[in-house]
């Protein structure tokens, strides 16, 4: 057993939202890890009524108490007393001696983890613990505490008795958006009510400092001091209040002088009164520059699809144009072929102007294939089916448009030549098997004059384009009951940024 789904899955005694409470708090449990440099253990009894550790947490700046993976193990002996009657009452425990582990020498602290109720008249109340977090504090190298070190030990109490009354993280909140989100180590303030900085950790100052601030945070107003050094429509923000005096837990980006630093809130609540709450900070300016960087790349890259699939829409237009005003039948011919094999590319081209990455879905780009062909080979008198079968998944863009005119040409020559002009049926097959994907054209038409297949320009360019871009095999064979059938062999090995192999 690794995680909580699966503990969930063999011990279905918790409820749905008991579950979400557990998984919301493994979201954010990091941040009490690191401030209390202590490891965490989740604890959960299994249907025997043992307690089963379920997930855990080393904090990052601090030596570890568990070197070796404790998630599955049941719990010592020595801790079982502590946890089972926090679990029972709900009260937070400590031991009364050091507590050894292995190498390591540990201060416990037990801590239920209780979620809130609906009550009468919509009135909370904390219901029965759901969990045990066990924190485990390394004394091996025990010396006296930094300043430091005491301000966010005391965070670290505030946010696990908010844990045993069921109000962190908060249960009434969205949930905040934790990429690129500020850690403890990036920058840590506490304010009180009002917004008054009481405790701003060295690189929380740096950062402030580097917008403009002053280099002492203690003692001003966050809010006065953020709206001070952002620029104006960062100043303007409705929600830097809110985040800056940790009225609520939330996160944005403040701006200035050319860098940008994240801030994220968590209010601190005691008997559901907020009495001040905490604010991470994080430099993420050159982040920032490199994702905006790459939104730019991307931009200009579909930018460059979207005038190629003009250009090649233009050029289409012309040869359409020319092939009305062809004095001769054959020439009229050529040019509508030589427009259908543009369109063909510029099918890709659209598909790749639509997306951010340079794949394609390429069962969306031969439906739109079959349109193309359907509307240039055929008329009313023609009834000519086709059917796709099977799917080609996701193909990169440089292997797209190849494959896209093969296809087009094999789909052409089966309604003009094996069928026609008459009635039938043209099934398109696709599957993948293991590192490769097989196609199938076949047509239930005359099948190939005198069994051998022809050499005209489009069967040249199929041939090209197999041996030469796809690295692949054609084979035209008869079709059993009538017909052609002409058999891909294509690679995926030489398909980079295929994700369905």
């Amino acid at each position: 057993m690794s995680t909580l789904s699966e503990f969930v899955a063999d011990n279905p005694g918790l409820s749905p939202k008991d579950v979400d409470r557990l998984h919301s708090l493994l979201g954010d449990w990091q941040i009490v890890a690191d401030l209390a440099s202590s490891d965490l253990v989740l604890w959960e009894p299994d249907a025997s009524g043992r307690f089963i550790a379920i997930a855990h947490a080393r904090p990052s700046g601090t030596a570890t108490v568990f070197y070796r993976d404790i998630v599955g193990q049941p719990i010592r002996r020595r801790w079982e007393p502590l946890v089972r009657a926090s679990f029972e009452d709900g009260r937070i425990r400590d031991t009364t001696a050091p507590d050894w582990y292995e190498q390591s020498v540990a201060r416990l602290r037990v801590i239920p983890i209780r979620r809130l109720k609906e009550g009468p008249n919509g009135h909370r109340r904390t219901g029965a613990p759901i969990g045990v977090m066990t924190r485990h504090e390394n004394l091996s190298e025990a010396r006296t505490q930094t300043r430091v070190e005491l301000a966010m030990a005391s965070c670290a109490n505030d946010l696990c008795a908010m844990l045993t009354a069921g109000e962190f993280p908060d249960p009434d909140e969205a949930e905040v958006p934790r990429r690129g989100a500020p850690r403890v180590s990036d920058g840590l303030i506490r304010v009180d009510e009002v917004g008054k900085v009481l405790f701003a950790s060295p690189n929380a100052m740096s950062a402030f400092a580097r917008l403009g601030a002053a280099r002492e945070l203690e003692g001003l107003n966050l809010y006065e001091v953020a709206r001070s050094v952002a620029v104006p429509e960062s100043a303007a923000d409705p929600a830097l209040e809110s985040v800056s005096r940790a009225k609520k837990p939330w996160i944005l980006d403040l701006l200035g002088r050319g860098m940008t630093v994240t801030l994220r809130s968590i209010p601190l609540r005691r008997d559901g009164v907020r009495f001040g709450g905490l604010v991470m900070c994080r430099d993420v300016t050159e982040f920032r520059r490199q994702a905006q960087e790459l939104l730019t790349k991307d931009a200009t890259i579909r930018e460059i699809h979207h005038r190629v699939k003009n250009n090649l829409q233009t050029v289409s237009s012309l040869l359409r144009i020319q092939a009305r005003r062809s004095p001769t039948q054959e020439t009229r011919e050529a040019l509508l072929q030589a427009m259908q094999r543009v369109e063909a590319i510029a099918v890709v081209h659209a598909t790749l102007a639509e997306g951010l990455s340079q794949t394609v879905d390429f069962d969306e780009v031969f439906a739109r294939l079959l349109q193309l062909v359907a509307a240039v080979t055929t008329d009313e008198s023609t009834r000519v089916t086709t059917v796709r079968t099977g799917s080609f998944g996701v193909l990169p863009g440089k292997k797209a448009t190849p494959l896209s005119l093969v296809l087009t040409e094999l789909v052409t020559n089966a309604i003009d030549h094996g069928l026609a002009g008459r009635a039938g049926t043209v099934l398109v097959n696709a599957h993948r098997s293991g590192s490769t994907l097989f196609v199938t054209v076949s047509d239930d038409g005359a099948g190939m004059p005198g069994g051998v297949i022809g050499d005209g320009l489009g069967t040249q360019i199929i041939r090209t384009l197999m041996e030469g871009q796809l690295q692949g095999t054609i084979e035209w064979m008869p079709r059993e009951g009538g017909g052609t059938v002409a058999s891909l062999r294509i690679p995926l090995a030489e398909l980079p940024g295929d994700d369905r192999s």
